[in-house]
């Protein structure tokens, strides 16, 4: 397979068994939480290390077309925007400053420009102008509203779903607007993630979390089998987003030799 369509749209990208004791208001991280988002990104890093021995032409898999790895890539996009719901609901549990959350976003958006510019240095005809950071960071402003609502977050959720897979209008198909969704086409970018209908996975994680709260988080409590080291890497998701990309395909730039 080739370089040029390696760049298509789309494809590359945007702890003990016991269930843990209730929350206290003021506690944040929940150990089978983080587990559970440390699973999510092995599967990540797993997928884009699938998709880039298809881009050095090591495999012949078609991450456009086949079912497989369309589905992967919805399910583990929609795993981390679950889990970002779920956790804004749990930071608003401790009622910080605002100033907390706008720090929060602010780092997430400031690592999506370094993003956008990486890309654009790389494939400057399909760079990343709307992925998975500024999908959520655009959600987190959203949906913080909606925090302590979660049967109107499961509604509009259920709703901005629906919408984004059922309309869409050419009036979209650009980048002015293109990021909200409804593009009749996919766009050619390395990773796209339009608010419709991937806002309303987030509005939904909002709900599960919720559901979680009251049920003390027994659902999960099974994840807190897992290794430590999925927590560690739960921990530090956004980290390991950041530079698990540039090791990969270093890495087989270096073995591969172009």
């Amino acid at each position: 397979m080739n370089r040029r369509r390696a760049r298509r749209a789309g494809a590359g990208d945007s702890a003990a068994p016991a269930a843990p004791a209730p929350a206290a208001p003021s506690r944040e991280r929940i150990p089978a939480l983080d587990a559970l988002r440390g699973v999510a990104i092995i599967a990540m890093v797993s997928y884009h290390y699938s998709f880039d021995l298809s881009y050095f032409g090591l495999t012949r898999w078609d991450f456009y077309r086949d079912p497989f790895w369309l589905n992967a890539r919805t399910l583990i996009l929609s795993s981390f925007l679950v889990i970002a719901g779920v956790s804004l609901v749990l930071a608003q549990r401790s009622r910080p400053p605002p100033a907390r959350f706008w720090r929060h976003v602010g780092t997430i958006a400031a690592c999506a420009s370094v993003v956008s510019a990486a890309s654009y240095a790389l494939f400057p005809d399909s760079w990343i102008w709307f992925g998975v950071l500024h999908a959520i960071v655009v959600s987190l402003v959203v949906a913080r509203p909606l925090v302590g609502r979660p049967l109107v977050a499961l509604v509009i959720g259920l709703g901005v779903i629906a919408a984004g897979n059922l309309y869409t209008n050419a009036i979209f198909d650009n980048r002015a607007l293109g990021w909200i969704g409804f593009m009749t086409a996919k766009p050619r970018t390395e990773d796209y993630v339009p608010l419709f209908p991937w806002t309303g996975v987030l509005l939904l994680g909002i709900a599960a979390g919720h559901a979680l709260v009251r049920m003390d988080f027994r659902p999960i409590g099974w994840a807190q089998a897992l290794p430590h080291w999925a927590g560690w890497l739960g921990r530090q998701s956004l980290a390991v987003y950041m530079v698990h990309q540039p090791l990969l395909m270093g890495v087989l730039f270096l073995v591969v030799g172009r």
